[in-house]
Protein backbone atom coordinates (compact mmCIF):
# COMPACT_ATOMS: atom_id res chain seq x y z
CA UNK A 1 0.00 0.00 0.00
CA UNK A 2 1.54 3.29 -1.14
CA UNK A 3 1.09 6.61 0.65
CA UNK A 4 0.49 8.20 -2.75
CA UNK A 5 0.48 7.41 -6.44
CA UNK A 6 1.14 10.24 -8.88
CA UNK A 7 -0.43 9.80 -12.32
CA UNK A 8 1.57 11.79 -14.86
CA UNK A 9 5.28 12.53 -15.21
CA UNK A 10 5.42 16.02 -16.63
CA UNK A 11 6.34 19.13 -14.63
CA UNK A 12 3.38 18.95 -12.20
CA UNK A 13 3.83 15.28 -11.42
CA UNK A 14 7.59 15.61 -11.00
CA UNK A 15 7.16 18.62 -8.70
CA UNK A 16 4.78 16.58 -6.52
CA UNK A 17 7.19 13.62 -6.49
CA UNK A 18 10.14 15.76 -5.41
CA UNK A 19 8.22 17.18 -2.46
CA UNK A 20 6.93 13.77 -1.37
CA UNK A 21 10.48 12.42 -1.58
CA UNK A 22 11.76 15.21 0.65
CA UNK A 23 9.09 14.28 3.22
CA UNK A 24 10.08 10.60 2.97
CA UNK A 25 6.70 9.34 1.76
CA UNK A 26 6.22 5.98 0.08
CA UNK A 27 4.98 6.90 -3.39
CA UNK A 28 4.93 5.79 -7.01
CA UNK A 29 5.34 8.05 -10.04
CA UNK A 30 3.53 6.64 -13.08
CA UNK A 31 4.08 8.08 -16.52
CA UNK A 32 6.53 8.29 -19.39
CA UNK A 33 10.31 8.43 -18.92
CA UNK A 34 10.45 10.84 -21.88
CA UNK A 35 8.12 13.13 -19.89
CA UNK A 36 5.47 14.75 -22.09
CA UNK A 37 5.41 15.59 -25.79
CA UNK A 38 4.47 19.14 -24.81
CA UNK A 39 7.75 19.60 -22.93
CA UNK A 40 9.86 17.91 -25.61
CA UNK A 41 8.44 20.08 -28.41
CA UNK A 42 8.66 23.45 -26.66
CA UNK A 43 11.00 25.65 -28.71
CA UNK A 44 11.58 28.38 -26.13
CA UNK A 45 10.37 28.85 -22.54
CA UNK A 46 10.88 32.36 -21.18
CA UNK A 47 8.82 32.44 -17.97
CA UNK A 48 10.29 29.57 -15.95
CA UNK A 49 11.88 31.32 -12.96
CA UNK A 50 15.65 30.91 -12.84
CA UNK A 51 15.82 29.33 -16.30
CA UNK A 52 15.51 32.15 -18.85
CA UNK A 53 15.24 31.23 -22.53
CA UNK A 54 15.38 27.49 -21.94
CA UNK A 55 14.24 25.04 -24.63
CA UNK A 56 11.95 22.09 -24.05
CA UNK A 57 14.83 19.67 -24.58
CA UNK A 58 16.95 21.54 -22.04
CA UNK A 59 14.12 21.53 -19.52
CA UNK A 60 13.66 17.79 -20.05
CA UNK A 61 17.36 17.29 -19.34
CA UNK A 62 17.10 19.35 -16.15
CA UNK A 63 14.07 17.35 -15.00
CA UNK A 64 15.87 14.08 -15.67
CA UNK A 65 18.93 15.22 -13.73
CA UNK A 66 16.78 16.35 -10.79
CA UNK A 67 15.01 12.98 -10.63
CA UNK A 68 18.34 11.14 -10.72
CA UNK A 69 19.75 13.23 -7.89
CA UNK A 70 16.63 12.61 -5.81
CA UNK A 71 16.69 8.89 -6.72
CA UNK A 72 13.14 9.05 -8.03
CA UNK A 73 12.17 6.55 -10.72
CA UNK A 74 9.34 6.81 -13.23
CA UNK A 75 7.31 3.64 -13.67
CA UNK A 76 6.17 3.59 -17.28
CA UNK A 77 2.48 2.75 -17.27
CA UNK A 78 -0.75 4.07 -18.75
CA UNK A 79 -3.44 4.21 -16.06
CA UNK A 80 -6.78 2.96 -17.37
CA UNK A 81 -9.01 3.39 -14.34
CA UNK A 82 -8.99 4.52 -10.73
CA UNK A 83 -11.48 3.22 -8.18
CA UNK A 84 -12.18 4.86 -4.84
CA UNK A 85 -12.58 2.10 -2.24
CA UNK A 86 -13.57 4.45 0.57
CA UNK A 87 -10.36 4.71 2.58
CA UNK A 88 -7.96 3.86 -0.24
CA UNK A 89 -7.74 3.73 -4.05
CA UNK A 90 -7.12 0.97 -6.58
CA UNK A 91 -5.41 1.88 -9.86
CA UNK A 92 -5.44 -0.33 -12.93
CA UNK A 93 -2.49 0.13 -15.30
CA UNK A 94 -2.37 -2.51 -18.00
CA UNK A 95 -2.27 -5.88 -16.25
CA UNK A 96 -1.03 -4.33 -12.97
CA UNK A 97 -3.16 -3.18 -10.04
CA UNK A 98 -1.86 -0.77 -7.38
CA UNK A 99 -3.28 0.24 -4.00
CA UNK A 100 -2.67 3.63 -2.43
CA UNK A 101 -3.99 5.86 0.34
CA UNK A 102 -4.00 8.96 -1.88
CA UNK A 103 -3.79 9.90 -5.56
CA UNK A 104 -2.41 12.94 -7.34
CA UNK A 105 -3.69 13.39 -10.89
CA UNK A 106 -1.20 15.23 -13.12
CA UNK A 107 -2.53 13.81 -16.36
CA UNK A 108 -2.43 16.85 -18.59
CA UNK A 109 -5.24 17.65 -21.00
CA UNK A 110 -6.56 15.56 -23.87
CA UNK A 111 -7.32 18.04 -26.66
CA UNK A 112 -8.82 15.58 -29.13
CA UNK A 113 -12.60 15.59 -28.88
CA UNK A 114 -14.58 12.40 -28.50
CA UNK A 115 -16.19 11.18 -31.68
CA UNK A 116 -19.87 10.39 -32.08
CA UNK A 117 -20.70 7.08 -30.42
CA UNK A 118 -17.52 6.88 -28.32
CA UNK A 119 -19.37 7.22 -25.01
CA UNK A 120 -22.38 5.25 -26.23
CA UNK A 121 -20.34 2.13 -27.05
CA UNK A 122 -17.94 2.26 -24.10
CA UNK A 123 -17.67 -1.33 -22.86
CA UNK A 124 -19.52 -2.52 -25.96
CA UNK A 125 -16.64 -2.51 -28.38
CA UNK A 126 -14.93 0.71 -27.26
CA UNK A 127 -11.87 0.36 -25.04
CA UNK A 128 -9.12 2.63 -23.75
CA UNK A 129 -6.81 -0.18 -22.60
CA UNK A 130 -4.97 -2.46 -25.04
CA UNK A 131 -3.52 -4.69 -22.34
CA UNK A 132 -6.83 -5.05 -20.48
CA UNK A 133 -9.10 -5.88 -23.42
CA UNK A 134 -6.79 -6.91 -26.26
CA UNK A 135 -7.24 -10.65 -25.66
CA UNK A 136 -10.99 -10.36 -26.33
CA UNK A 137 -10.20 -9.49 -29.95
CA UNK A 138 -7.79 -12.28 -30.82
CA UNK A 139 -8.23 -13.14 -34.49
CA UNK A 140 -10.72 -10.33 -35.08
CA UNK A 141 -10.78 -7.09 -37.06
CA UNK A 142 -10.35 -3.95 -34.98
CA UNK A 143 -9.65 -0.24 -35.30
CA UNK A 144 -7.12 1.71 -33.26
CA UNK A 145 -7.08 5.49 -32.83
CA UNK A 146 -3.69 6.79 -31.64
CA UNK A 147 -3.22 10.32 -30.28
CA UNK A 148 0.56 10.31 -30.56
CA UNK A 149 3.63 8.21 -31.34
CA UNK A 150 3.38 6.74 -27.83
CA UNK A 151 0.40 4.69 -29.03
CA UNK A 152 2.56 2.67 -31.41
CA UNK A 153 3.81 0.32 -28.68
CA UNK A 154 0.27 -0.72 -27.82
CA UNK A 155 -0.58 -0.83 -31.52
CA UNK A 156 2.16 -3.45 -31.94
CA UNK A 157 0.69 -5.49 -29.10
CA UNK A 158 -2.83 -5.38 -30.58
CA UNK A 159 -1.55 -6.25 -34.07
CA UNK A 160 -0.04 -9.41 -32.58
CA UNK A 161 -3.50 -10.48 -31.44
CA UNK A 162 -5.92 -9.24 -34.08
CA UNK A 163 -6.48 -10.56 -37.57
CA UNK A 164 -6.59 -7.07 -39.11
CA UNK A 165 -6.04 -3.59 -37.66
CA UNK A 166 -7.20 -0.30 -39.16
CA UNK A 167 -4.99 2.39 -37.63
CA UNK A 168 -6.27 5.98 -37.42
CA UNK A 169 -3.27 8.11 -36.29
CA UNK A 170 -4.06 11.64 -35.11
CA UNK A 171 -0.46 12.64 -35.81
CA UNK A 172 2.07 12.25 -38.63
CA UNK A 173 3.42 8.70 -38.66
CA UNK A 174 7.12 8.49 -39.40
CA UNK A 175 8.09 6.40 -42.41
CA UNK A 176 8.85 2.83 -41.37
CA UNK A 177 7.37 3.24 -37.87
CA UNK A 178 4.49 0.85 -38.58
CA UNK A 179 5.62 -2.29 -40.41
CA UNK A 180 3.25 -5.11 -39.41
CA UNK A 181 1.55 -6.56 -42.46
CA UNK A 182 -1.88 -6.76 -40.82
CA UNK A 183 -2.00 -3.00 -40.07
CA UNK A 184 -3.67 -0.65 -42.54
CA UNK A 185 -3.04 3.05 -41.91
CA UNK A 186 -6.15 5.14 -42.59
CA UNK A 187 -5.33 8.72 -43.56
CA UNK A 188 -8.82 10.12 -42.93
CA UNK A 189 -9.76 10.77 -39.31
CA UNK A 190 -12.58 8.83 -37.65
CA UNK A 191 -15.90 10.72 -37.54
CA UNK A 192 -18.35 8.40 -35.81
CA UNK A 193 -18.95 4.84 -34.66
CA UNK A 194 -21.59 2.59 -36.18
CA UNK A 195 -23.52 -0.17 -34.45
CA UNK A 196 -26.58 -1.19 -32.48
CA UNK A 197 -25.89 -3.13 -29.29
CA UNK A 198 -22.15 -3.19 -30.10
CA UNK A 199 -19.74 -1.42 -32.42
CA UNK A 200 -19.83 -2.78 -35.95
CA UNK A 201 -17.87 -0.13 -37.81
CA UNK A 202 -16.14 3.24 -38.01
CA UNK A 203 -17.05 5.99 -40.45
CA UNK A 204 -14.23 8.35 -41.42
CA UNK A 205 -14.46 12.03 -42.39
CA UNK A 206 -14.92 11.17 -46.06
CA UNK A 207 -17.92 8.97 -45.27
CA UNK A 208 -16.19 5.65 -45.87
CA UNK A 209 -17.15 2.86 -43.46
CA UNK A 210 -14.64 0.42 -41.99
CA UNK A 211 -16.20 -2.76 -40.61
CA UNK A 212 -14.70 -3.67 -37.20
CA UNK A 213 -15.63 -5.66 -34.10
CA UNK A 214 -13.95 -3.30 -31.66
CA UNK A 215 -12.08 -0.01 -31.45
CA UNK A 216 -9.27 1.09 -29.12
CA UNK A 217 -8.70 4.78 -28.32
CA UNK A 218 -5.07 5.14 -27.20
CA UNK A 219 -5.01 8.67 -25.82
CA UNK A 220 -2.26 10.60 -24.05
CA UNK A 221 -4.72 11.53 -21.32
CA UNK A 222 -8.21 10.29 -20.56
CA UNK A 223 -11.09 12.56 -19.64
CA UNK A 224 -11.21 12.91 -15.83
CA UNK A 225 -14.70 11.43 -15.58
CA UNK A 226 -13.56 8.41 -17.62
CA UNK A 227 -10.55 7.83 -15.39
CA UNK A 228 -12.28 8.10 -12.01
CA UNK A 229 -16.03 7.67 -11.63
CA UNK A 230 -17.67 10.48 -9.67
CA UNK A 231 -14.81 12.94 -10.14
CA UNK A 232 -16.16 16.46 -10.61
CA UNK A 233 -15.06 18.23 -13.76
CA UNK A 234 -16.15 21.14 -15.89
CA UNK A 235 -15.70 19.32 -19.17
CA UNK A 236 -11.99 19.23 -19.97
CA UNK A 237 -10.68 20.09 -16.50
CA UNK A 238 -10.82 18.66 -12.98
CA UNK A 239 -12.44 20.94 -10.39
CA UNK A 240 -10.07 21.64 -7.46
CA UNK A 241 -9.83 24.10 -4.57
CA UNK A 242 -6.76 26.20 -3.69
CA UNK A 243 -5.19 23.17 -2.02
CA UNK A 244 -5.58 21.04 -5.16
CA UNK A 245 -8.26 18.91 -3.49
CA UNK A 246 -10.91 17.34 -5.72
CA UNK A 247 -14.45 16.42 -4.59
CA UNK A 248 -13.21 12.91 -3.70
CA UNK A 249 -11.34 12.73 -0.36
CA UNK A 250 -7.75 11.63 -0.85
CA UNK A 251 -7.69 12.56 -4.54
CA UNK A 252 -5.77 15.66 -5.62
CA UNK A 253 -5.00 17.16 -9.04
CA UNK A 254 -2.45 19.59 -10.45
CA UNK A 255 -1.10 20.98 -13.70
CA UNK A 256 -2.87 21.40 -17.02
CA UNK A 257 -5.66 18.99 -16.01
CA UNK A 258 -6.94 21.60 -13.52
CA UNK A 259 -7.36 24.33 -16.14
CA UNK A 260 -5.71 27.33 -17.70
CA UNK A 261 -3.19 28.83 -17.94
CA UNK A 262 -1.25 25.90 -19.40
CA UNK A 263 2.10 27.05 -18.04
CA UNK A 264 5.06 25.09 -16.63
CA UNK A 265 5.40 27.51 -13.70
CA UNK A 266 1.76 26.98 -12.75
CA UNK A 267 2.21 23.22 -13.04
CA UNK A 268 5.29 23.21 -10.80
CA UNK A 269 3.55 25.30 -8.14
CA UNK A 270 0.40 23.20 -8.17
CA UNK A 271 2.45 20.01 -7.92
CA UNK A 272 4.12 21.42 -4.82
CA UNK A 273 0.76 22.31 -3.26
CA UNK A 274 -0.76 18.92 -4.11
CA UNK A 275 2.13 17.12 -2.43
CA UNK A 276 1.78 19.18 0.76
CA UNK A 277 -1.98 18.59 0.76
CA UNK A 278 -1.32 14.84 0.52
CA UNK A 279 1.09 15.08 3.48
CA UNK A 280 -1.56 16.91 5.52
CA UNK A 281 -4.25 14.38 4.51
CA UNK A 282 -2.04 11.41 5.50
CA UNK A 283 -1.39 13.05 8.86
CA UNK A 284 -5.11 13.47 9.49
CA UNK A 285 -6.08 9.90 8.59
CA UNK A 286 -3.20 8.59 10.70
CA UNK A 287 -4.90 10.29 13.64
Amino acid sequence: MYDCIIVGSSVAGISAAINLKIRKKNFLLLGNKDFSAKVQKAELIQNYVGMPDISGCELSGALEEHLERMEIEITEARVNSIMSMGDYFMLSAGSDVYETKTVILATGVEFSKKIEGEDLFLGRGVSYCATCDGMFYRGRTIAVVGSSKEAEKELDYLAGLAKLVYYFPLYKVEEGAVTQENITIVTDRPAKLIGNERVTGVEDKSGKEWAVEGIFFLKDALAPSTLLNGLEDDGMHIVVDRNMRTNIPGCFACGDCTGRPYQYMKAAGEGNIAAHSVIEFLSIIKG
